[in-house]
């Protein structure tokens, strides 16, 4: 039934966004990754509001969203997104270069489905996006879409 799977990346890190963009685009398992830079813009583009009152089509198949973001945070964006009838199913990993304890737990806390810390080696991450993309994309079973 899904076939056009997608992925939008919250990242405001022009050399993370880079690095996922590349390790998405080798595994070839997203149709398209679209990528906003901010809480607010992520909150506009899942909830079609604001420059994005008229986006067309459904929503992703997973979100990759950085819990620390500007404007509004990923742990604000996560928790607004689980109040909404229209993305409370929605899949949504949170990533974050933080190792605070109390970042993790807040994701937990507001209905993140996974949470990985961003190795600072880049090898590394691009392994551990490579291995999200699949799960999320090829293994996964979502619940159906809500139209």
């Amino acid at each position: 039934m899904e076939d056009h799977k997608t992925i939008l990346l919250v990242e405001d890190n022009p050399q993370d966004e880079k690095l996922i963009l590349r390790t998405l685009r080798r595994i070839n398992l997203a149709n398209e990754v679209f990528v906003v830079r901010d809480g607010q813009q992520a909150l506009d583009y899942l909830l079609r509001e604001g420059d994005f009152s008229q986006r067309q089509g459904g929503n992703p198949t997973v979100v990759m969203l950085d819990v620390n973001l500007p404007r509004v945070s990923g742990i604000e964006v996560l928790e607004r997104l689980r109040q909404d009838e229209r993305t409370h199913l929605l899949p949504i990993v949170m990533l974050t270069s933080s190792d605070e304890e109390q970042d993790r737990m807040r994701s937990y806390a507001g209905g993140a489905n996974s949470f990985v810390r961003k190795p600072l080696d880049f090898a590394q991450f691009a392994e551990t996006v490579a291995q999200l993309g699949v799960y999320w994309l090829a293994v996964n079973q979502a619940p159906g879409r809500p139209e």
